[in-house]
């Protein structure tokens, strides 16, 4: 097994002009030779990347119909190019690179079709819509245009707009997804007339003699227009709960599709079991270490003084470089992974913005890490839940997962790495960052009770994310359901449980996002058990190989790395949770 596993350490050296069709040249890299597995794959794949590229230059405004006509084409032109790949002649990896990459042109393909089907529902409200969209494609080309007749044009949409708006105060009908659909047409349509106003205005000298008084009037109008959308948020329909969060249920039907499209082969309900089990797992173990504080089963009452232990103001900085530190050291003395040192040498720090802990209450992580604590403008209260709930303790878990091993890392390599690859999925992403938290609990590095309980803390906070999330997209729980039940369940301070709803439904972020932590962490557990425990793999090679082979769905790291026959039309079917 391991002989084969060390052909999957893997990289092309290439000059910045040299074709991938052209000579590949091995070089040694860590712990094997690198080395791209096939040209095909890689090839169309760059190309495709690329052409999506190009496309953004011309076509910049999403919500018309254009955009999304063109786009669907560059999607259908690559799935037929893709068909004339020979299938069963392609190595292990390019064989799941072709399945991705069907399923991803497959998706867009869905996605462009719903996006067009959420359109035409509030297609009414924007009669006005196809000419601006219509002019702004013109001036990509320079087209001289018609000034008088464009203003006069300006001047009817202004008075257009303005009587829409008195009847879409009296709509009742709304739905939060036309909410969405038309707040976002608005701003394209703003968009669309900027662009065209800031090519001509002061080169044309009719379109700057003409144009001015009526665009500066049309663009006040469209933002005014764009405040009855936002009103509507406000609807008591959407914030009967009081929590002041309107975000957008998608239903168990759009779940089960973005699971299957994730290879997850469970149900939301399924899902919320075994979140269940899971946090029940880290609440027996944080009831020992509150033992171990002389609290008894009072474990909240061990969190509490916990999150007393939280650094003076200013010197939360420092206290993030020294856990930092302390977890390299760690990974370092237990052999675990092949850390860069360009990596470690770059890998920085920032402070976030209090506009920013309104929705991330907790640091976040990449090339830098963003640490959340209060500012001089924050008001004492929450100046307070931002300190309790940033403690040493409770960062603790978090600096390796925002840092190395976690994101920064697993940016830094997939730089390096089958490049190529686009198939970025939060199972992967954030499921590996949490794996570390996993493996290093595991191997002990929490040596005192405050810092396991701080461990757990996030280990609980990852197990109730599945189960809020999915019960408020599955239209049985209000995002102040949500709230009181992090509060409850994992003992957050209720302006971060508030926070932490807010990020979760009022932000851009999908509906698996949350949960995606602990299913992707899960799955990485179960594949170390499966490969590491059991002597294929040591536990560097299986970290190693993860990171280098680029960020996709879990399941197929472990196609790859158990050298499993995959099919053309492969479907999900790893059951990895054994205790279900």
């Amino acid at each position: 097994m391991k002989a084969k596993l060390n052909t999957l350490f893997a990289i092309i050296v290439l000059s910045p002009f040299m074709s991938l069709n052209a000579q590949i040249y091995e070089e040694p890299l860590m712990n094997g030779i690198l080395f791209v597995p096939c040209a095909e794959m890689p090839d169309l794949m760059i190309n495709y990347r690329e052409d999506y590229k190009s496309l953004a230059i011309a076509y910049i405004i999403h919500s018309s119909p254009e955009y999304r006509e063109r786009y669907k084409k560059l999607y259908n032109d690559y799935l037929k190019k893709l068909d004339k790949i020979d299938f069963e002649a392609l190595p292990q990896e390019c064989k799941v690179d072709y399945v991705l990459f069907k399923r991803d042109l497959n998706e867009n393909i869905r996605l462009s079709d719903v996006a067009s089907q959420e359109y035409n529902k509030v297609e009414k409200w924007f009669p006005f819509a196809s000419k601006i969209f219509e002019t702004e494609k013109l001036r990509r080309r320079g087209t001289k245009l018609d000034a008088q007749k464009l203003a006069l044009e300006l001047a009817a949409m202004n008075k257009q707009i303005k009587n829409l708006s008195l009847d879409l105060e009296k709509e009742k009908d709304f739905t939060l997804s036309n909410i969405h659909t038309g707040k976002q047409i608005v701003k394209d349509v703003k968009k669309a007339l900027k662009s065209v106003y800031d090519f001509y205005n002061g080169y044309d000298p009719l379109f700057s003699w003409w144009i001015p008084i009526p665009y500066e009037n049309l663009d006040e109008t469209l933002d005014n227009y764009a405040s009855k959308f936002e009103e509507k948020m406000s609807s008591p329909q959407f914030l009967q709960d009081g929590s002041g969060i309107a975000g957008k249920p998608v239903g168990k039907e759009e779940l089960t599709k973005s699971l299957n499209y994730n290879y997850i082969p469970y149900s939301p309900e399924e899902l919320i079991k075994i979140a269940n089990i899971e946090l029940d797992w880290s609440q027996k173990e944080i009831l020992k270490a509150s033992k171990d504080l002389g609290f008894g089963d009072d474990w909240k009452a061990a969190s509490e003084k916990v999150k007393e232990t939280y650094v003076s103001p200013g010197d939360q900085p420092e206290m993030i470089i020294r856990l930092f530190e302390e977890s390299i050291k760690f990974i370092r003395d237990h052999d675990l992974l092949t850390i860069p040192p360009l990596a470690e040498e770059v890998w920085g720090i920032q402070m976030m913005s209090p506009e920013r802990q309104l929705i991330a209450p907790f640091f976040l992580g990449g090339t830098s890490i963003l640490v959340s604590y209060p500012t001089n403008t924050m008001e004492i209260e929450d100046r307070m839940m931002s300190m309790r709930g940033n403690n040493p303790h409770f960062s603790r878990a978090t600096v390796h997962h925002e840092s190395i091993a976690g994101h920064h890392l697993q940016g830094y390599m997939n730089n390096r790495n089958r490049a190529y690859r686009n198939f970025h999925t939060p199972f992967w992403l954030e499921g590996n960052a949490l794996y570390w938290e996993f493996l290093l609990y595991d191997m002990k590095f929490p040596e005192s009770p405050e810092d396991k309980i701080g461990m757990l803390f996030w280990r609980m906070h990852r197990s109730a994310r599945i189960v809020f999330s999915l019960n408020y997209h599955l239209g049985n729980w209000t995002p102040q359901e949500c709230i009181d039940f992090l509060v409850d369940r994992v003992n957050f301070e209720r302006a971060n449980a508030t926070a932490e709803v807010r990020r979760s439904f009022a932000s851009t972020y999908s509906p698996l996002y949350q949960l995606a932590y602990m299913v992707g962490g899960l799955q990485f557990w179960a594949m170390k058990k499966e490969l590491v425990d059991n002597g294929s793999m040591s536990i560097k090679e299986f970290n190693d190989s993860v990171l280098q082979l680029n960020a996709m769905p879990v399941e197929m790291v472990r196609a790859i790395l158990t050298n499993q026959d995959i099919k053309k039309d492969f479907k999900t079917k790893w059951k990895f949770y054994e205790k279900l």
